[in-house]
Formats: structure tokens, sequence, C-alpha cells
């Protein structure tokens, strides 16, 4: 029983730091703009350490930037976040929201961005509208500002949809298998 009750604890805790993840701003206009704000600010990042995406996000049917906390207490990882999702051809921008939960080995907490590229239209349709995606992930990070750097591996099951990570701040070594719930922003749209 006392496992049982540990178990739980860790779980709140894990559940409350990735809740940490938050909008800042007191209006929709203020909101609106701190997400968009992060969305430039991680395409910057994204281009500088990776030039050739550039021209996979302009040759997409539209991409999607989520800034992400990602804690992983010993077999459960818990994720929260938030985003804006940009169709290319319309240029229409759909604010998002994200939560995941997983198993597996590790320990740690991250905040990161989460950049996804989908190649056909009907992806990212599909992915504005249902957003489920699951993966699984083996990393190690270690970052804080600009020190430290980071190893990680991700693929989505859609092989059509391409994902890079960029780990802003924290330390954690994984091995887990995680799904992950992106849905529209209410509020914000």
């Amino acid at each position: 029983m006392k496992k049982i009750i540990n178990l739980l604890l860790l779980v709140s805790l894990a559940s409350i730091l990735s809740a940490c993840s938050t909008i800042k701003g007191s209006t929709v206009a203020e909101k609106r703009s701190y997400v968009t704000n992060m969305q430039q600010e991680t395409l910057a990042q994204l281009y500088q350490k990776h030039p050739e995406a550039r021209s996979e996000i302009t040759g997409s049917a539209g991409y999607a930037i989520f800034s992400n906390i990602n804690t992983n207490i010993i077999f459960i990882t818990t994720s929260g976040g938030y985003g804006i999702a940009t169709n290319n051809a319309s240029r229409h921008q759909t604010f998002m929201k994200m939560a995941g939960f997983g198993v597996g080995l590790g320990a740690g907490v991250r905040d990161m961005r989460l950049i996804m590229i989908f190649n056909k239209a009907h992806d990212l349709e599909n992915f504005i509208d249902n957003g489920w995606d699951l993966s699984g992930q083996a990393g190690a990070s270690a970052q804080s500002s600009d020190q430290g750097g980071h190893v990680n591996a991700s693929k989505s099951i859609d092989f059509d949809i391409k994902t890079y990570q960029i780990t802003q701040a924290g330390l954690s070594v994984e091995a887990t298998i995680d799904g992950t719930k992106f849905w529209q922003d209410e509020e914000l749209n």
C-alpha cells in the first residue's frame, strides 16, 4: 500500500511540474503574442542548428512548434505545453495545447521545443483536428542557457512528419514510450 501511495505522489508531482508550462499574459492578445514570439525564437534556433530545416519547412504543407516541459520520475513521464500550427498554403495559424503521459525508465526535467514538419496537407489537417501522436524516444540531455548539450532521437509513427527537438534547459536521461495529445486552444483561437 505504501508503494502505491508513493507512486501516486510521484505521478502527482510530475503532473504539477508539467503544468508549469503555461502561456504568459493576462489578455488573449498578450497570450497570442507570447506564443508567436516563442514560435519565432524557436524557428531562429532551429535554422541556426539545422539550416536544412528552412527549406524543409518552406516546402512542406505546414508545421507546428510547441514549448513543452517534460518530467520523468523513475517509471512515469508527463509533459505539458502550448504551441501554434501553421498552414503554409493558407498562412492560417491555429493555437494549440499539448499533454503527454508515458512509461519507461528515466529521471529528469526538460524544457524543450518540439518542431513538427508536415509534408502532406491531410496530415496537418488531421493533426489540428485530432492531434494524437504516439512515439518512443531515448535520449540524454544537460542544458542550461547556452551551456550544455543534448542527444535525442525521436520519430513519429507517421513517417511523413519530421520532428526536431531543441532542449532549452534541464537534465534528463530516459528511454520511454509515450502518448501525446495535441488539441486546439479554444481561448486563443
